[in-house]
């Protein structure tokens, strides 16, 4: 019987630790122990440039979740995978974790999937001088007072006849000055 298992990879190699998996499972005639190998990640917005973009990001870094029928082969197979430094569990040994926890990570990415997080990343932050790109302040510049990541809006002072006046923009208005 197949169950969820976590295997520990490096960080960055968790898709290359999947697809080797995959592919040696096969050569070696193992296909059938090894029913599924993910890598959950999840969907975010950043600002960059002042503009929005989509980005893939992992859910659970330097981790790679497999529906294994764990035997002595497949035990070997994983473990002997280049970036992979072992499983989840006590003293090494494999330690499998519920479907409930697993659908629970999966779940969250389903949900990532279908509604991306509002998480947004900007490439400023408080103190930082500022253009601001449309609405009735464009081409003024100015310095970053707040950042409301819940409202995706940054307070920004901006001079207007020589006084400086705080401006409510969203994200998306503003970039750093270089």
């Amino acid at each position: 019987m197949a169950r969820w298992y976590i295997i520990h990879a490096y960080s960055g190699f968790e898709n290359k630790v999947r697809d080797s998996i995959i592919a040696e499972a096969e050569r070696l005639g193992l296909s059938e122990g090894v029913e599924e190998v993910e890598v959950p990640t999840e969907t975010v917005t950043e600002v960059k440039r002042g503009k929005k973009v989509q980005v893939e990001r992992k859910f659970m870094p330097g981790y790679v979740l497999a529906k294994l029928n764990m035997t002595d082969d497949i035990y070997h197979l994983v473990k002997n995978t280049p970036k992979v430094t072992g499983f989840l569990g006590t003293n090494n040994k494999p330690q499998a974790i519920s479907e409930k926890e697993a659908a629970r990570y999966f779940g969250g990415v389903e949900e990532a999937k279908a509604a991306p997080k509002k998480q947004v990343d900007v490439d400023y932050e408080i103190g930082d001088q500022v253009k601001v790109l449309d609405g009735p302040f464009a081409s003024f510049n100015g310095l970053v007072e707040e950042l409301d990541f819940d409202k995706q809006k940054v307070k920004v002072s901006v001079s207007i006849f020589g006084r400086a006046t705080p401006v409510e923009l969203d994200f998306e208005q503003v970039e750093l000055v270089k």
